[in-house]
């Protein structure tokens, strides 16, 4: 494993998000009144490992996360993360490069035996 001193340097909002990631995840286990013990059981992980998710350490698996999730009953919420109908940025851009006009299909040409009911 990586220490700090050799571990790739992330964006500051990175680090945040994911530290808060954990710290919502132990609230939501301690609100469920479930022990660190039980919680790491159910998630078939180690109890040093839960201990990190908790902390929202990076290098922990985002498996890791979405199976602690699950055991909370909360993986719902990790499929909708990057959901195209909430990515603002996204939507804007690609509406940016929608056609101006809008032309109707061109209509099949009919071979002119066809056209005369030919056989």
């Amino acid at each position: 494993m990586a220490d700090a001193r050799t571990a790739p340097a992330r964006p500051i909002p990175v680090r945040r998000a994911l530290r808060k990631l954990g710290v919502d995840i132990r609230n939501a286990r301690r609100r469920r009144r479930i022990p660190v013990a039980i919680m790491a059981e159910r998630a078939s992980i180690s109890r040093t490992t839960l201990n990190k998710v908790e902390k929202g350490e990076p290098g922990v698996s985002i498996g890791t996360y979405a199976t602690v999730l699950f055991a909370l009953g909360l993986a719902d919420r990790l499929a909708g993360l990057a959901d195209a109908s909430t990515d603002v940025v996204g939507l804007e851009l690609e509406e940016e490069h929608l056609p101006q006009r809008i032309r109707r299909p061109r209509k099949a040409r009919v071979a002119p035996s066809e056209q005369e009911g030919g056989h």
